[in-house]
């Protein structure tokens, strides 16, 4: 089961299937696409949020320490932004996945990514292996 925590939207329960369902069916595509709006709409208020508090909170300190603390709070606010404007942006991509009833299938190999990896990360496009392979390929490159 997946552990309720990490899921990234809280309130929406993890998908329980029937016995002998079809896997990608109509309900199930519409379970993520619920996961991914609500998901979307929790980070885009995350960045209005943030817009509204450095806008609010934007002051001229005289002392330069409490200058420089503000400018690097704003600063950890903004790269934690723009790691969500690309989530947001990869979510967008995962809809359309779901529009054009390819979501759910490893883009590598097209074998079932599952429903599970699909509860803990929505906008995954790879399966377990393919992602292990993926990682492996990475840590050669950097090395």
């Amino acid at each position: 089961m997946v552990d309720k925590q990490r899921l990234p939207v809280q309130g929406i329960k993890p998908y329980e299937p029937q016995d002998n369902e079809a896997y990608m069916n109509d309900k199930q595509l519409e379970h993520f696409r619920q996961i991914l709006v609500a998901w979307k709409a929790q980070l885009q208020e995350e960045v209005e949020r943030t817009v509204s508090h450095m806008r609010d909170d934007a002051n001229n300190y005289a002392d330069p320490a409490d200058r420089a603390t503000q400018e690097e709070e704003f600063a950890l606010e903004l790269r934690t932004r723009d790691r969500e404007r690309k989530l947001i942006r990869k979510i967008d991509e995962t809809l359309e996945r779901i529009r054009s009833e390819d979501y759910g299938y490893c883009e590598e190999c097209g074998v079932e990514i599952g429903l599970r990896r699909l509860e803990a990360r929505p906008t995954a496009t790879l399966c377990v292996d393919c992602k292990a392979l993926d990682e492996i390929r990475e840590r050669q490159r950097v090395a």
